[in-house]
């Protein structure tokens, strides 16, 4: 399979054209996951990809998406109390309990660290329902430059026959876009946090192994159905350079194929667009 290193401009509302890198380009480890990119988190520019502009179902990693269209239109101090329906959903799940009252943020720790499918619920009926939620979604993917992707959950879980979708290169325009965020940057560095639980607090702990095992992450989000395989989105500094890397339909330790693109993309010299 061949790699493929280019550049691409940044995140807007029309994306540009590709353009092509530099003849003698070293190409970057491939690994695990059947598509991939490593890209500049400031600039946009891709450095490397292989199948950037595929469709994949993106499984946890559209919570990303989720969580910015709750704060574009949900105060974090906001509450809502889970019901029954809330907790009947295929985990994994942050453990709402039926009657209990919930902040925004509460629930954005409990989708962001945890990937709390019964939190995506919650949130989803506060900005309307579920319908409502994806429609929210969708057209805030397409208003961020990431027009290739669909929601058709608020979690990420897919279905026979349905299933949300994004790109490598949209997913990549889409986690830029949360780190904008100050409240989800804060979030996805947390390590852990106290979440209420059914007899007061209990700690949660965050899923993404990169925060313990890559100096200078910045925050990531995995995800995995059957149809989606291993999915991962993050980002990393060192210096003043920030890099962000998507992997979709992976199998394997992604981590580890992660932290090689970074490390790549650190050692090489930036690609500039002209």
């Amino acid at each position: 399979m061949s790699l493929l290193t280019f550049a691409v401009l940044g995140a807007g509302p029309t994306a540009a054209a590709p353009e092509i890198a530099p003849a003698g380009a070293i190409a970057a480890p491939d690994g695990p996951a059947q598509a991939w990119l490593v890209a500049d988190m400031d600039t946009g520019t891709i450095l490397a990809a292989k199948n950037p502009g595929g469709a994949f179902a993106p499984a946890s990693t559209i919570k990303v998406l989720l969580a910015m269209t709750v704060l574009d239109h949900l105060n974090p101090g906001a509450a809502a109390r889970a019901a029954p329906l809330h907790t009947k959903v295929e985990c994994s799940c942050v453990g709402l309990v039926p009657g209990q009252v919930y902040t925004t943020r509460q629930l954005l720790e409990g989708l962001l660290l945890v990937s709390g499918n019964d939190a995506a619920t919650l949130l989803a009926d506060m900005l309307g329902g579920y319908r409502a939620a994806i429609v929210r979604m969708t057209n805030k993917a397409h208003a961020l430059g990431a027009g290739s992707t669909t929601a058709m959950s608020p979690s990420g879980l897919d279905g026979p026959g349905w299933a949300s979708v994004t790109t490598p290169r949209d997913l990549g325009v889409l986690f830029r876009a949360a780190l904008g965020y100050p409240l989800i940057a804060q979030i996805l560095r947390q390590p852990s946090t106290q979440f209420p639980g059914r007899n007061g607090y209990k700690t949660i702990e965050n899923q993404n192994e990169l925060l313990a095992r890559y100096p200078g992450v910045l925050g990531g989000k995995t995800g995995y159905t059957n149809l989606a395989g291993k999915t991962y989105v993050g980002a990393a500094q060192r210096g003043n350079r920030r890099l962000v890397v998507v992997q979709m339909k992976g199998s394997g330790d992604l981590y580890d194929q992660a932290a090689k693109l970074l490390d790549w993309g650190f050692a090489s010299a930036e690609v500039k667009p002209s």
